[in-house]
C-alpha cells in the first residue's frame, strides 16, 4: 500500500475529518495485521489476557458493562469503525437496537458487508444473531441525524480523540439522550500541564504519529460537564493499554514486521515501533492515559 509521508505529515497536523478519513482508509490494514481482527482500538489487557485480538474484545465488553447495555433499548455507536463492537454487543445483549455512525463511508460499506454477507477469511468475519436489529448512518460526530431524546446510550469507543470540536459531539449527544440517559466515552488523553507548549516537548515524536486531538483528561470532563451531563464514573486504565501494547508488539516484532511488510514500506514499521515505545514511555511518566467516563443526562 502506498502512503504519501508528505500527504501523511498534512493529515496529522491538520487533523479535520477529511484528513482522519484518509488516515483510516490507509492504516486501518495496519491494525488489522497486527491484531487479527477488524477491531480499530488498543485493547484493554486486564488480567492474563495474550493477545491485541482478545484485548480489544475485552474492551469493548467492559465498555458495555459500563454502558450498562443490558436495560438499554436504542444506542448510538458514534464512530463505529467496521462495526466489530456494535456485533460484540449484538451477541452479549438480546435487548437493544444499535445505530452505527460513521463519517468514513469506505468503513461503513465493510461494516454492511460484513454484517450481511461472511466473509471468506473467518478470522475477520462478523456474526450476529438474525434478531439482533442494526442500522447505520454515514454522518458526522458533530451533527448527529438523530430525533431529540431518543436514544438511550451514546458509546464512543475511542473516537471522541478524533471529534473537533469535542463540544460540538458531547452537545449533539445530549441532544439526542432521553432523561437520565447514558454517554460513556472511552479514549486517550493527556495529563497534567494546560500548557500547550509543554505539551508538545513532552510528546515528542507522538505529536506526530499519535493522529488526533491531543485532549487533556480536564479538558474532556468540563466540556462534557457543560452540557446536560453529570460525571458519574471516570476509569484510567493507561498501565493495562499502553504498556502490555507494546510489550506485545516487541516480543513479537520480528513476525508483526513481516507481515506488515506485504502491504507497506519498512519505513511505516519503524515509525509505528518508536511510537508504541513512545506511548509506553509516556504512560509509564504519567503524560498520558486512557479514560473511560461515564456521564448521565439530567
Amino acid at each position: 500500500m502506498h502512503i504519501d509521508p508528505i500527504q501523511a505529515i498534512l493529515w496529522t497536523i491538520r487533523r479535520n475529518e477529511r484528513d482522519v478519513i484518509h488516515l483510516y482508509d490507509s492504516l486501518s490494514a495496519l491494525m488489522e495485521l497486527t491484531t487479527g481482527a477488524r477491531m480499530l482500538n488498543f485493547g484493554y489487557w486486564n488480567g492474563n489476557i495474550p493477545s491485541p485480538k482478545e484485548a480489544q474484545s475485552y474492551l469493548c465488553t467492559s465498555v458495555g458493562k459500563t454502558a450498562e447495555l443490558d436495560t438499554a433499548q436504542i444506542i448510538v455507536d458514534v464512530g463505529s469503525g467496521y462495526g466489530a463492537p456494535a456485533s460484540q454487543w449484538g451477541n452479549e445483549y438480546t435487548r437493544p437496537q444499535i445505530v452505527c455512525v460513521n463519517i468514513n463511508g469506505n468503513h461503513l460499506t465493510a461494516s454492511i458487508q460484513n454484517f450481511y454477507h461472511r466473509s471468506e477469511n473467518t478470522d475477520i468475519d462478523i456474526v450476529i444473531p438474525n434478531y439482533y436489529k442494526i442500522s447505520f448512518i454515514n454522518s458526522t460526530s458533530l451533527a448527529l441525524p438523530l430525533a431529540n431524546e431518543s436514544v438511550d446510550r451514546v458509546i464512543s469507543l475511542e473516537s471522541a480523540q478524533h471529534f473537533k470540536p469535542l463540544s460540538l459531539f458531547i452537545s449533539e449527544s445530549a441532544r439526542i439522550l432521553r432523561h437520565c440517559g447514558l454517554l460513556v466515552i472511552a479514549m486517550p488523553v493527556t495529563i497534567g500541564s494546560r500548557n500547550v507548549f509543554k505539551r508538545l516537548i513532552k510528546l515528542g515524536i507522538l505529536n506526530f504519529t499519535w493522529s488526533s486531538e491531543h485532549y487533556t483528561l480536564d479538558y474532556v470532563k468540563t466540556t462534557i460537564e457543560r452540557e446536560k451531563f453529570s460525571i458519574i464514573d471516570s476509569t484510567m486504565i493507561g498501565p493495562q493499554v499502553y504498556e502490555p501494547l507494546a510489550k506485545y508488539y516487541f516480543q513479537n516484532r520480528r513476525v508483526l514486521r513481516d507481515k506488515i511488510l506485504t502491504l507497506y514500506p519498512s519505513y511505516v514499521e519503524k515509525i509505528l515501533s518508536r511510537s508504541l515505545l513512545k506511548m509506553w514511555n509516556a504512560s509509564r511518566q504519567g503524560i498520558v492515559d486512557y479514560a473511560v467516563i461515564k456521564a448521565k443526562k439530567y
